[in-house]
């Protein structure tokens, strides 16, 4: 079955979960999985996928001014990248019937600017609307990780090399609400969000997403 009624032609995934998770591996393979199926997929990530909204994502993960970003401010500053990224890329891929595999989406901003920020959930719900319209996902993968499991990767992975981003940098308390307010959204939404425990390897983590992709119709 769907996820949720089909909006395009095309079928939107996000995935979404903690610092750690190991989405882009799980985004990797399941392209792969899915192009040897013989879909077209197409790869993005949030804040990001075009060049402007990318510019936008260094102030917002790597502001080294020594200006206090604001909450309000980066919650902006992800909505208008958002924006950019919902008409210049997301879109069009399924518009032409592509596969959208997207590393974060909306559901990262009730987490992290609203639950882990505490920003108003009506300002989120409001500059959510204006930036993605009727673009919603078919179905989300939350890839859920104790905070705790997710400081040791972040640690220790190759690409983080000891410089954490200022999300990363975040006490355990908030990362614990970060994770808590995923987890509320796949309560509410269970026909979208389909929660795989990340705290195994990545060859079983892909496993039971594959494993659940069955009953879905893409």
């Amino acid at each position: 079955m769907n996820a949720c009624k089909r909006r395009f032609p095309g079928f939107f995934i996000t995935f979404e979960g903690p610092e750690g998770a190991g989405k882009t591996t799980q985004i990797r393979w399941l392209r792969d999985h899915l192009a040897a199926a013989g879909k077209t997929c197409l790869i993005t990530r949030e804040p990001g996928g075009t060049p402007l909204a990318e510019r936008l994502r260094g102030i917002v993960k790597h502001l080294d001014s020594g200006e206090k970003l604001q909450p309000e401010t980066e919650l902006m500053l992800i909505a208008a990248a958002r924006c950019q990224h919902v008409h210049e890329v997301i879109r069009p891929a399924l518009l032409r019937g592509e596969v959208v595999l997207c590393d974060r989406f909306y559901d990262s901003t009730a987490a992290y600017q609203g639950a882990g920020r505490g920003v108003s959930k009506t300002l989120i719900e409001t500059l959510r609307e204006a930036a993605v319209g009727d673009c919603v996902p078919d179905l989300t993968i939350l890839l859920d990780l104790p905070p705790e499991v997710g400081f040791e990767r972040t640690r220790t992975r190759q690409e983080t090399a000891g410089r954490f981003d200022r999300f990363e940098a975040e006490q355990l308390a908030f990362h614990t609400r970060v994770r808590q307010e995923f987890l509320t959204i796949a309560v509410r939404e269970p026909e979208r969000v389909r929660v795989v425990a990340a705290d195994r390897t990545p060859e079983e983590v892909s496993a039971a997403i594959r494993s659940m992709l069955n009953d879905v119709e893409i």
